[in-house]
């Protein structure tokens, strides 16, 4: 199993020293959790640009636009690595394994989050210089980092144990309502 802690952090400085306009994908998992990672990042910024103050309404509605097409792209790439991934799990017996109710994907997601904020958190600390406050921050990112820890355990875990038969998952389809021409009214 690719180290999608690894491939995060290293993205990651790379991008705040030469940000990329995309980030293509060949199909292969690293590609895929990378490409996936991007869409964290720029939805990142755009949240951010979303919730200035300064910014007037309409300004506000194109960006929200902008974020629900990164986010249909982020819920596409899931979809594709877990695909990825389970090709290259042997097949469960569902009579014998168990099902977990998280898919691969969805755990490299939150990883990716996570690699996020670490990062602004340690941006935070190292802004606060020696202030208390920068111990506050500090605090913060070591409690994610161990949250980071504990989730890439889970995933080597539940790799390991579709390795061996004792659990699988299954690609849950997000279905996104907001991506669907045909349903771009709401229900009454």
């Amino acid at each position: 199993m690719i180290d999608p802690v690894r491939l995060h952090e290293e993205a990651l400085d790379r991008w705040v020293a030469d940000p990329p306009l995309d980030v293509e994908t060949d199909g292969g998992l690293a590609s895929l959790i990378l490409a996936e990672h991007y869409c964290n990042w720029r939805l990142w910024s755009l949240e951010n640009e979303a919730r200035r103050p300064d910014r007037d309404d309409a300004a506000v509605a194109a960006v929200k636009r902008e974020i629900d097409r990164w986010n249909q792209l982020r819920n596409d790439l899931i979809e594709r690595i877990d695909e990825n991934v389970l090709a290259e799990l042997p097949p469960a017996d569902p009579a014998e394994a168990e099902q977990h109710s998280e898919t691969a994907g969805q755990m490299i997601d939150r990883l990716s989050i996570l690699s996020l904020k670490i990062r602004n958190m340690r941006l935070w600390a190292a802004l606060e210089g020696e202030r208390p406050s920068a111990r506050d921050w500090q605090k913060k990112a070591a409690q994610l980092e161990e949250q980071r820890d504990d989730l890439a355990r889970c995933l080597r875990r539940l790799w390991n144990d579709c390795m061996a038969g004792r659990r699988y998952f299954k690609v849950y389809r997000q279905f996104k309502t907001y991506r669907d021409p045909g349903l771009a009214r709401t229900p009454k």
